[in-house]
């Protein structure tokens, strides 16, 4: 379980720096963190393997029972989300190449807070991964409304410029897939944060998580 956890530990590393470097792609437009954003996925997706594995080998051999048993099923589901916080993190680097910085109207500030925000809650989901905290997993859960209703705003923004000039669809297309990736992650962050939950407490978090507005 200690080598379960420690790779674990280190994948929510990768991934945060990963998350890290595309936001310096979006907002300082450095195209050496995104091309490193995007390098570092198959260490994510090689951890998430080994992970995977080693938790089937403890099933098979260990047989565990109550909190091993959660917090290695929980393991799994975990390595599962943090695959895709690096895929996410990963697409958002490449989306970040292909914007032009023709237009000053589509500015980063929007992507920025919603950045910053989901920054945040991946950073309290993996403290609380490690340290099986389930009141600061709580607090992550309860902060994805803030994330939703930054996405609705910046997607209402976006489609706003589409159809005020025609000419900025290709870069606010891109923005749209990077904000949409953005709220992606939070998603991910609130999932491992109700897995975190259930290991530590046995309990599960309601089906119903707090929402933001909709998009429409």
């Amino acid at each position: 379980m200690d080598q379960v956890r420690g790779m674990l530990v280190r994948m929510g590393g990768i991934v945060e720096s990963q998350m890290a470097m595309a936001m310096a792609a979006i907002v300082d437009r450095d195209e050496d963190a995104a091309v490193e954003a995007s390098e570092r996925d198959p260490q994510v997706d090689e951890l998430e393997r080994e992970i995977e594995t080693l938790s089937i080998r403890l099933l098979a051999l260990r047989a565990p029972m109550a909190g091993d048993l959660r917090e290695i099923v929980a393991a799994m589901k975990i390595s599962g989300d943090l695959e895709r916080i690096g895929d996410c993190a990963a697409s958002i680097a490449r989306r970040t190449l292909r914007l032009e910085a023709g237009d000053a109207r589509l500015s980063p500030g929007g992507l920025r807070t919603m950045g910053r925000l989901v920054q945040e809650n991946l950073r309290r989901a993996i403290d609380a991964m490690s340290q099986q905290d389930s009141e600061r997993a709580v607090e992550v859960w309860q902060s994805d409304a803030a994330v939703d209703e930054l996405y609705t705003a910046m997607f209402r923004e976006l489609v706003t410029y589409m159809m005020e000039d025609p000419r900025t669809i290709r870069s606010c297309t891109h923005l749209l897939f990077i904000a949409k990736n953005l709220e992606r992650i939070g998603d991910h962050a609130t999932n491992i944060a109700e897995r975190v939950y259930f290991a530590a407490t046995g309990e599960q978090l309601p089906v119903a998580r707090p929402r933001g507005l909709p998009v429409v």
